[in-house]
């Protein structure tokens, strides 16, 4: 198991539970009926998986830790869902049995993975035969923003070497299509999409999200406590997201690399 670099600090699930399907599975979405399971993997606060629920039979909603779990669970109390089952789980030795699954979708889960190949091999494992793996991350090598502040490459650099030193593979985006072809998929529809902050109140909401998250989240604590960063050297960070998010031309893109492969 690699570890989760970003955590659960409030910070953090703030940008999660931002997600919809609209904005994270739109690539997915001409795929869904309304008999099919899903299996959802990684499923975080789980919005998304809520939002997902709405599309199809059943979803099962699957995190690594019970105390990850429980956020889902109390994101389906307030909606009032009942038809979301919930489940502790590993994606790279799923306790599921074959076959299980019409959907098997993971969102932003195989860049943080020691071996995402494997994980793909799992979920194939327990798609239907003819049924739909569907994942999408992003690739933080290539996010590109505007105006071009130095101390953001900072960050960059610093997310990277936190995820790497954690087991991950930040810029998993460009790699999907390979990973796939080597759990063995040859059925595969390899796609992109983009998030764009750029308007006063998306950069408000990104950039006064990360001036915090680099501040409190597990990812702060690792860079202190591995000397990565300085305490010095975060505070300019989170003062950098705050300059970009109030620069009247700031601008960010966020690419993902998607696939839909055949089980």
């Amino acid at each position: 198991m690699s570890t989760y670099t970003h955590g659960h600090h409030e910070s953090v699930l703030r940008s999660h539970r931002w997600r919809t399907a609209e904005n994270s599975a739109a690539y997915l979405l001409p795929y869904l009926k309304s008999d099919q399971r899903l299996l959802d993997v990684g499923c975080g606060p789980g919005t998304l998986s809520l939002d997902l629920a709405a599309r199809v039979g059943s979803v099962t909603a699957l995190e690594q830790t019970e105390a990850a779990l429980d956020l889902a669970r109390a994101e389906a109390e307030r909606q009032g869902a009942t038809d979301v089952e919930f489940r502790v789980g590993d994606v790279q030795a799923l306790d599921l049995p074959d076959d299980s699954f019409d959907v098997v979708h993971a969102h932003q889960v195989l860049q943080h993975l020691a071996d995402p190949v494997q994980a793909l091999r799992e979920m194939r494992r327990v798609t239907k035969p003819g049924g739909i793996v569907a994942a999408r991350d992003s690739d933080y090598a290539a996010f590109a923003w505007y105006p071009r502040l130095p101390v953001l490459d900072d960050w960059s650099a610093l997310y990277q070497r936190c995820a790497r030193a954690n087991g991950g593979e930040p810029d998993a985006g460009r790699r999907m299509l390979s990973w796939a072809r080597a759990a063995g998929f040859t059925d595969i529809t390899p796609t992109a999409a983009v998030w764009c902050f750029a308007n006063p109140e998306d950069r408000d909401w990104w950039g006064g999200m990360w001036a915090d998250r680099i501040l409190q989240s597990a990812m702060a604590t690792q860079a202190l406590e591995t000397g990565f960063a300085t305490p010095e050297d975060l505070r300019a960070i989170s003062q950098g997201w705050l300059d970009w998010a109030a620069a009247p031309d700031g601008w960010m893109l966020i690419p993902h690399g998607e696939i839909i492969a055949r089980a």
